[in-house]
């Protein structure tokens, strides 16, 4: 008589019977996803939460025909294969910012446009009712881009500050964009300068050259700093490393330059952390003086402490 017993032999043997193809059927295959990243990085800065925002990211081909427009295609393909970095196209981001000081929401720069500040804003618990001030560091359509959904305002509660020589700059300039979502909020919008605050704790710095009047604006609380530095360099190694290559978007060549160097001199020396609109997401990172240039060094856990 044969009892029904089953060894652990057994089973084994029986397993390595079983050929490969049933095996690999009983074992779904896992789609290809694609590439993927986060919405939001939320820090914090003594008694403030910093939020950057993912409002978009993007390829961008010929990155030499952007930046180091005064240096050779060698040097440029020199610099760029000795920090690993493709020369036929680069990664953009763009990287609006949400303070909440505790008494208030303030966003700084709104993105291309509606849905992407909206969706990045939603991924980070918001809702544009929410927001009690719009900050607009200078109006290239990037930053202006979400400021109206459709010919209502985005941010339907919101008052909005920028630079009285940025809006004056434009508001002559026949700009579309700037017609379309930044002049129908005119009377809603405080002109401020240089060294005029915002709130408590957040202080206008005067950054020009990108601009005729782009602004950071420096946060401090408790004794921390942390400065939105908006497009005062837009990446790691070619605006960085070398501060006088040159930008298709500065508007004002020479004065970007000076004002990236005056910058990172300060940012470096006074190891205040900065938020850079299109540095690599989440955007936060330190300055190190290297003597010929500056190190980005990525934000790692010291402002999550």
């Amino acid at each position: 008589m044969t009892t029904g017993k089953i060894t652990r032999r057994g089973l084994m043997a029986a397993t390595a019977a079983l050929p490969l193809a049933a095996a690999t059927a009983a074992r779904a295959t896992a789609p290809m996803m694609g590439t993927g990243t986060t919405r939001f990085n939320r820090v914090t800065l003594g008694g403030f939460e910093v939020t950057t925002l993912l409002a978009a990211t993007a390829p961008r081909p010929d990155p030499h025909s952007i930046f180091g427009l005064n240096v050779s295609a060698e040097e440029f393909n020199a610099v760029s294969e000795a920090a690993n970095l493709p020369t036929d196209a680069a990664q953009f981001f763009f990287t609006p910012t949400v303070v909440n000081t505790g008494a208030a929401l303030i966003l700084f720069d709104t993105g291309l446009d509606a849905p992407g500040i909206t969706g990045a804003l939603a991924a980070a618990g918001y809702s544009p009712d929410q927001v009690d001030h719009v900050v607009i560091t200078h109006m290239h359509g990037d930053h202006i881009g979400g400021l109206m959904n459709g010919d209502a305002p985005t941010f339907p509660n919101a008052e909005y500050t920028t630079s009285a020589t940025e809006f004056d700059h434009w508001a002559a300039a026949g700009n579309a964009r700037f017609d379309s979502n930044m002049r129908p909020l005119a009377e809603r919008t405080r002109m401020i300068g240089d060294g005029d605050s915002v709130a408590s704790g957040i202080t206008a710095m005067a950054a020009h050259g990108h601009t005729p009047g782009h602004t950071g604006f420096m946060l401090e609380s408790e004794g921390k700093q942390l400065l939105l530095a908006a497009d005062f360099a837009n990446h790691p190694v070619w605006s960085l490393a070398h501060p006088d290559w040159e930008v298709k978007f500065d508007m004002d060549k020479a004065q970007a330059a000076a004002t990236r160097k005056r910058l990172l001199a300060m940012m470096a020396a006074d190891r205040i952390p900065f938020v850079g609109y299109h540095m690599p997401w989440p955007g936060i990172g330190y300055v190190e003086d290297t003597g010929a240039g500056y190190r980005y060094q990525p934000m790692s856990y010291q402002l999550l402490l």
